[in-house]
């Protein structure tokens, strides 16, 4: 049950992310044909493409984390043995945990702040922008507190214990962490 319910949500961020992704080419494209075209333009596109924007990488890098996505050094972490490999990934989570607490705090602070403060263009309220980084946090923080769980209860596998992409063309693999190739 719970499977299905987090399988749902990332389908859900991912569709949302498709959705944010096609609205903004249609607002830009179609301010641009606009105001080359017709010497027109629309007042919202810029601002209302800059929110989009901001959601989508904040929504992209939930799925990021979740998939180990994200780039990293780890050119310490392969010289560790396996004890300190699990050392520095737990040290590296709680830090991650930390400032996904901090960034949550405070896009909640400057959410409640900018509520009542209406963007210029879109007259939307401006909290809805800061709302991103409420969803990124919260989103964050589990995933974090999920892969401290399974290290502290030995569900990681040595070779999964470098969590990060070699390159942004290859995505995280258990056997690219322990140094085989991929074919």
């Amino acid at each position: 049950m719970m499977k299905t319910m987090v399988d749902a949500y990332f389908w859900l961020l991912r569709a949302v992310i498709a959705v944010l992704l096609a609205a903004m080419v249609v607002l830009v494209f179609g301010n641009v044909v606009l105001r080359y075209g017709f010497n027109s333009g629309i007042a919202i596109s810029e601002e209302l493409s800059r929110w989009l924007f901001v959601w989508m990488v904040f929504l992209g890098a939930i799925i990021g984390l979740k998939e180990h996505a994200h780039l990293g050094v780890d050119s310490l972490v392969k010289v560790l043995s396996p004890f300190g490999r699990k050392v520095c990934y737990g040290l590296s989570h709680a830090l991650m945990l930390y400032a996904s607490v901090l960034l949550t705090e405070g896009s909640w602070k400057q959410t409640v702040l900018n509520w009542d403060t209406v963007a210029p263009a879109s007259g939307l309220s401006v909290g809805l922008f800061y709302a991103a980084g409420i969803v990124f946090g919260a989103s964050s923080c589990v995933i974090i507190v999920h892969e401290l769980y399974r290290l502290v209860t030995g569900q990681v596998a040595d070779a999964d214990l470098i969590a990060i992409s070699e390159s942004e063309e290859l995505p995280h693999s258990p056997g690219a962490a322990s140094g085989k190739q991929q074919a």
